[in-house]
């Protein structure tokens, strides 16, 4: 899955959901000024991703990337657990 399939995005989130058997929803943070005011602000974005084995966990960051069309709302699938996230004891 590297050259042939073409320049495919790429993005860094965090998993939110995880209800969901093999889908989770990971939310991807993205920063830029204010058009007006210049002032940093975050945005957020909601992907609804295909996790084949179900390794993603709540709070886990993850890098997803865009794939063909999975369901009506999926179209990104999960590639690697970045970090994990720390278990409450």
């Amino acid at each position: 899955m590297s050259e042939t399939r073409g320049r495919r995005r790429s993005r860094v989130g965090v998993v939110i959901s995880n209800k969901m058997d093999r889908t989770c929803v990971v939310q991807v943070e993205r920063r830029g000024a204010h058009p007006v005011y210049k002032k940093v602000v975050r945005r957020f974005s909601k992907h609804k991703v295909h996790d084949e084995q179900n390794h993603c966990k709540v709070g886990d960051v993850v890098r997803i990337t865009e794939c063909r069309p999975l369901s009506k709302e999926k179209r990104w699938r999960y590639v690697e657990t970045i970090r994990t996230a720390e278990s409450v004891d």
